[in-house]
């Protein structure tokens, strides 16, 4: 079972798989997307950006995952039910994160 506590989310796709945005998801969206990681969650969410973010997601289990692998493990039937669990991963990291006090 996922580690709700920790921004861990399961997600069913190819296999279950775990989403979990780091400090390097969080890199690799800032330099994906072009914007500070304080404006991720006023990117608008196109395919593209939805599939950067699934794989930002991902990269902590599998570090060589290409985005367009992540692509071919979404298509319509499951972009509702991912685009869900990637909220829901991102909101549990952005709201359990703690700055360098231990403050939020």
């Amino acid at each position: 079972m996922a580690n709700k506590q920790r921004g861990f989310v399961e997600v069913q796709l190819d296999k279950k798989r775990t989403l979990r945005y780091t400090l390097n998801a969080l890199a690799e969206l800032e330099d994906r997307l072009g914007v500070s990681v304080s404006e991720l969650t006023n990117v608008p969410m196109g395919m593209k950006q939805i599939r950067t973010f699934l794989w930002a997601g991902l990269l902590h289990e599998a570090p060589d995952i290409t985005e367009q692998e992540v692509g071919n493990l979404v298509d319509f039937e499951n972009m509702e039910y991912v685009s869900q669990k990637i909220t829901e991963a991102f909101t549990k990291s952005a709201k359990n994160s703690k700055g360098p006090t231990g403050q939020n």
